[in-house]
């Protein structure tokens, strides 16, 4: 998943924009793939949780196979609006595959969960090395565009993807008992402070890092930089990204979710001052590495502490209104990423992440106090 996603980020902006007759529409595709994400989470928790995971993930392997296929035809036919149902598809697939970092709780103990979503965050490790480096690797391997081989490879890592799901021993669904009518409502879970908190970062975390992530192809290619230095540069950013995950759970359980949470606004901030200092190779290079240890601290610190809000009969319906929101606010800062490149500049695109910043920073100070409150303890999972 993390292979198709790398991928996908270093080239969709850029043949958005080759597709596009409004250059403000080059992110379009991307945005539309985050809204596939955004509108298929809860669909894709709800069913899981009636079929089970190994079902939902080889569907949506199939559902990622057809985006590879569109996206071939989109570009040799040259059309945005095809190109925006691949990626479509390729959001569908990602709604489903981003309930393998809640699937890892479930399959070991629970002192085990932290370091279990952490690690199986970290396998965009690998996938930030393969993801860009199939994109170089394949830009010449179709005549009609340097883009076009990109989506041969993706169809060959849906397949590996489709075959190694298949082998997955996950826990099957209880078909005896209705989740629907177990447990709080999905507006009580939400009202927990802590669901809010974790939702909070969580969110305002990935909005931050996707809205300067996306513009970044567009404004290296701005400033006259080749698709390798793209490449390269996205590729580092997904390693930082993912290569925290390696420790982000131990450190969790070592210094508290809060302190993790609030490192990782400074580093989001600081790749905010890095990139307002100046436009070199280094300059985006150093910030998205900043952007992406930033993310991760965000992102798995408050995967994990929303693994605290609900009960087991609750976790379909935390988990989709959850996903619901990251990327509803993902699927706006995607779209809104081009406009504000194409419009505004480089310049607005990162003062427009500050007040994101700022309150996932207010986040992870309330809860540090809070957490010191026995009433506001995060709910015990049994």
């Amino acid at each position: 998943m993390f292979i198709c996603s790398s991928l996908l980020v270093t080239v969709s902006a850029l043949i958005g924009f080759d597709l596009a007759e409004n250059k403000a529409l080059a992110t379009l595709p991307l945005a539309i793939q985050f809204i596939a994400i955004m509108s298929c989470s809860i669909p894709a928790s709800l069913a899981m949780g009636r079929w089970g995971r190994r079902n939902g993930f080889m569907f949506a392997s199939l559902l990622g196979l057809t985006g590879a296929g569109l996206a071939l035809l989109a570009i040799y036919s040259h059309s945005l609006w095809i190109f925006c149902l691949a990626t479509f598809c390729f959001g569908s697939f990602t709604a489903f595959g981003n309930y393998y970092r809640f699937s890892a709780p479930e399959v070991v103990a629970p002192e085990k969960k932290n370091v279990a979503i952490s690690w199986v965050m970290a396998g965009g490790v690998v996938a930030a090395f393969i993801g860009p480096n199939l994109v170089r690797w394949s830009q010449h391997m179709l005549e009609v565009s340097i883009y076009a081989g990109a989506f041969v490879v993706l169809i060959g890592v849906y397949l590996l993807s489709l075959f190694t799901v298949s082998f997955m021993d996950l826990p099957k669904p209880n078909t005896k008992k209705t989740a629907k009518k177990e447990g709080r409502s999905v507006l009580e879970i939400m009202a927990q402070p802590v669901f809010i908190v974790a939702c909070l970062c969580a969110t305002l975390g990935y909005a931050t890092m996707n809205l300067v992530m996306t513009a970044t192809p567009l404004a290296m290619h701005s400033h006259g930089m080749e698709l390798t230095d793209t490449a390269f540069v996205i590729q580092w950013h997904v390693v930082a990204m993912f290569a925290p995950s390696f420790f982000t759970g131990n450190l969790i359980n070592r210094v508290g979710i809060s302190k993790v949470l609030f490192t990782g606004t400074v580093l989001c901030f600081l790749c905010v001052l890095i990139n307002l200092y100046g436009q070199t190779i280094w300059h985006f290079w150093s910030a998205l590495l900043l952007l992406g240890i930033g993310w991760n601290f965000l992102f798995v610190g408050g995967t994990s502490l929303l693994t605290e809000c609900y009960l087991e009969s609750e976790k379909s319906r935390a988990q989709a209104a959850n996903d619901f929101i990251v990327f509803s606010a993902v699927s706006v800062t995607a779209l809104s990423s081009g406009v504000l490149h194409h419009h505004l500049g480089w310049k607005i695109v990162n003062l427009s992440v500050i007040p994101f910043i700022v309150l996932c920073g207010i986040g992870a100070f309330w809860l540090s106090k809070k957490q010191k409150n026995e009433n506001v303890t995060p709910l015990k999972v049994k």
